[in-house]
């Protein structure tokens, strides 16, 4: 089980938005790369990174601040936001990352998706979010008609490496991740699932070690680690099966 710190890009700085609004972004480092190899020091041993602006502009935009993440660091990172064609996919991960994200593409041209697994097997996941059970894309910013379960069952046998699933209307604002929705979604595919949005403390965490969370791959944390509201030493012991 993976616990995955969180860095997102606004602006080169890190960030932290609350239900997906750009306009309600909180700073919490001015240096991404410098906040990435504080949260290696800490222990954790994969990194999850978003380009808020790339979302909504739909190419990269804090491509710089990657770079410095993945010149800083050597534990892998993932990274979503922007990333919209093959040509993307095959120059960030040239670049060095572990896997690209793919998130409004995979609603609007899954066939590209699926081009994209097999051509970079293990380093394609992709990101569904979604608002009151229907999927969002564009950063966010538009709502379709289209069921969670429905648009990652199109991905099976695909190849993809993972399913990123957020749960918007919890994001960043630490009322716990909707463990009800993202399990459902788990069961329902064979593709990983790592759990997105709203994980707020050490419940959460505690939450994750029991017998039903070992469908997914893991979770990411954003707010709660910056807050001090989950003791990251504690949290990886814990999903290591230590006592604590």
């Amino acid at each position: 089980m993976i616990l995955f710190p969180a860095i997102d890009l606004k602006d080169g700085q890190c960030v932290r938005l609350k239900l997906g609004d750009m306009a309600q972004a909180t700073v919490f480092n001015d240096s991404p790369a410098a906040q990435a190899k504080s949260f290696e020091d800490q222990g954790f041993q994969y990194l999850h990174v978003v380009d808020l602006n790339g979302a909504f502009a739909g190419e990269s935009v804090n491509g710089a601040a990657v770079e410095a993440i993945l010149g800083t660091v050597k534990f892998p990172v993932q990274l979503g936001g922007g990333i919209r064609t093959i040509a993307h996919v095959e120059s960030w991960l040239a670049k060095g990352l572990a896997r690209v994200i793919l998130g409004t593409v995979a609603v609007r041209d899954p066939a590209l998706v699926r081009e994209a697994a097999r051509k970079f097997p293990g380093q394609v996941a992709v990101g569904i979010d979604a608002r009151g059970g229907k999927v969002a894309v564009e950063g966010w910013a538009e709502t379709s008609e289209l069921d969670v379960v429905e648009l990652a069952k199109r991905f099976e046998g695909a190849g993809v490496a993972a399913i990123i699933y957020t749960d918007i209307d919890r994001d960043g604002i630490l009322t716990g991740i909707n463990w009800d929705s993202t399990l459902h979604l788990a069961r329902a595919v064979s593709i990983p699932v790592i759990a997105s949005g709203g994980l707020a403390s050490m419940d959460d965490i505690r939450r994750m070690t029991q017998p039903d969370a070992r469908v997914l791959e893991g979770a990411i944390s954003g707010r709660a680690l910056y807050d001090g509201r989950i003791d990251s030493r504690e949290a990886l012991a814990l999903l290591r099966g230590e006592r604590v």
